[in-house]
């Protein structure tokens, strides 16, 4: 079951941001992917690698699954209880060639009664059809 979606004017999780070093709006930021996944696709795969950031926060499976290519892509997805998501920092996004890229960063979360992880990755993108998918990644 997804977390209620945030008001559109609450910050996103990804962290991007904008004019002044602000915060961008969810709304302006990730939301309007996860919201709006079929008229509305990440334009690369640095805004996809961060919507699905922001989705794995809110719990928004049907978003994970949706932007997962076919040839990965798991039956479901199960969330652990009690994750916080502490932050996200994407160190390279590298386009290498019209239909691949990659994204190096690294996710910080927190579950109750254990430390806090790092998970560094460098995920590869695959585009069809005009949209970006994950295809998978390798852990740093």
């Amino acid at each position: 079951m997804p977390l209620p979606f945030p008001p559109a004017s609450a910050p996103c999780p990804c962290g991007r941001t904008g004019a002044a070093n602000k915060p961008l709006a969810l709304g302006v930021c990730c939301g309007r992917f996860i919201n709006d996944f079929e008229s509305t696709p990440a334009p690369d795969a640095a805004s996809l690698m961060r919507s699905r950031y922001t989705a794995f926060v809110l719990q928004r499976a049907d978003y994970l699954l949706a932007t997962w290519h076919t040839s990965q892509r798991p039956a479901a997805i199960e969330f652990d209880p009690g994750v916080k998501w502490l932050g996200l920092e994407v160190r390279q996004h590298r386009v290498l060639d019209a239909t691949h890229a990659e994204v190096e960063f690294v996710a910080r979360q927190k579950t109750p009664g254990s430390p806090a992880l790092r998970l560094h990755e460098r995920s590869r993108f695959l585009r069809e059809d005009g949209r970006w998918y994950y295809v998978g990644g390798d852990q740093l």
